[in-house]
């Protein structure tokens, strides 16, 4: 089954070519960074109109370089939520009267299960069960995955997600947008023992997170220190969130008895949560699964990914909907 995914949800276009017996053929990103940066993050409607420009180049073009043709195809997946309402649109709505007009199916896909489903694109997959870390935008989540739409929530973010607070973190140190790889990169040039920042929820018991304290003791601090400090003040920042993310997800796999922990979304990338989770969860026989780097961003390739085990429960149709907002866990086992 040949596969395209289109990935509309917010800042960035991805399409993508997956095949379930060749693997992923092809996939095309195009950023809309530079465009947002002058105005300090997303604008809504400038995404909206660029995905519009984006989306069937970038379709041309992984056929192309897949040597594969529309009428190849035998389904199309697409982000259906959650996510920016008029990105999402434009996404639907070009899978969907493409897939009418082959007459082949179309099947919306939850953006977060893309994302949790992405390591499974790797040479060397995850088996499930697994525990499955989510740090992708606005959202930070634990879950138990047993397959495929069989997810268990384990705890999740009360307040900002772990990515909103890198952004807001790096706003307030005068960094450019996106903030989590900027501040990450000044951290690395910091001392994170000069200052001592708190570690919400640390020891709550359970599995949920709190990340508007720490963006509110680091405003504190910036007051305090000034701006000079930046770069201790980013180095502490990012030790205390690592901190709380790896504490709480080795936690999850030890209450969930699971050896085996997935880390997916665009905070997956940074290099320290990498580098520390790997080693703690090694000491206690866990083995740890990320996407390639590419694809801890969004990303065509988890999308036509997830489409692909899901379309069997597809059909080709005029009518079709986005979710803005959508509760993960409500999502049908296939």
């Amino acid at each position: 089954m040949l596969v395209l995914g289109v990935e509309s949800s917010c800042d960035e276009t991805g399409v993508a070519l997956y095949d379930s017996t060749r693997g992923l053929l092809a996939h095309a990103l195009y950023s809309q960074i530079a465009m947002h940066n002058d105005y300090g993050g997303v604008v809504p409607e400038l995404a909206s109109r660029d995905h519009i420009r984006r989306v069937l180049p970038l379709t041309r073009q992984i056929l192309a370089e897949s040597g594969c043709s529309l009428a190849d195809l035998d389904g199309i997946a697409y982000t259906q939520g959650p996510g920016l309402a008029g990105a999402l649109l434009v996404g639907a709505g070009m899978a969907r009267a493409l897939a009418y007009a082959l007459d082949i199916p179309a099947v919306g896909v939850h953006h977060l299960e893309g994302h949790m489903l992405s390591p499974l694109i790797s040479d060397t997959p995850p088996e499930f069960p697994f525990v499955a870390l989510l740090v992708s935008g606005g959202h930070t989540q634990l879950m138990l995955v047993e397959g495929v739409g069989r997810y268990t929530l384990l705890g999740e973010t009360l307040d900002d997600a772990a990515g909103e607070a890198f952004d807001k973190t790096a706003q307030l140190l005068g960094l450019g947008y996106p903030g989590g790889p900027a501040l990450s990169k000044l951290a690395a040039s910091g001392d994170a023992s000069r200052f001592t920042l708190p570690r919400p929820m640390l020891h709550s018991g359970d599995f949920d997170f709190s990340f508007s304290g720490l963006k509110t003791a680091v405003l504190t601090l910036v007051k305090k220190a000034g701006v000079a400090a930046a770069p201790d003040i980013a180095a502490a920042f990012q030790d205390a969130a690592v901190d709380v993310l790896v504490t709480k997800s080795l936690a999850a796999c030890k209450h969930s008895h699971a050896r085996r922990l997935v880390v997916a979304g665009g905070v997956g990338a940074n290099t320290q949560l990498r580098e520390r989770l790997t080693r703690e969860a090694a000491a206690r026989g866990i083995a740890v699964f990320y996407p390639r780097m590419e694809f801890c961003t969004d990303n065509g390739a988890m999308i036509a990914f997830a489409g692909a085990q899901r379309m069997a429960h597809a059909a080709p149709e005029l009518t079709f909907a986005v979710k803005p907002r959508w509760d993960l866990a409500t999502l049908e086992a296939v």
